[in-house]
Formats: C-alpha cells, sequence, structure tokens
C-alpha cells in the first residue's frame, strides 16, 4: 500500500456500501466534505 502525502488528493478507490452497491470516492469530488469509516467486522 503507498503513502498518500499531506495536502494531496486521496486516491481514487471504489467500495461496496452495506446494500451492495458500488461506491467510488470520485463519486463525490466537488463535494465539501467526505467521511470514510472502515468497518473492521463485527464481534
Amino acid at each position: 500500500m503507498s503513502r498518500v502525502e499531506l495536502n494531496t488528493a486521496a486516491p481514487d478507490f471504489t467500495m461496496t456500501d452495506f446494500t451492495g452497491k458500488s461506491v467510488s470516492l470520485a463519486d463525490f469530488r466537488n463535494k465539501k466534505n467526505v467521511l470514510v469509516v472502515f468497518n473492521r467486522g463485527f464481534f
């Protein structure tokens, strides 16, 4: 995994949401705020 430097754009990626729909970071380009949460699993 490569490191993201401070003050640079995040690399684009696509993940599946909780409903199974693919969501890409590019879908939120030019939006004011983006929050990304990575769930490590349920215990």
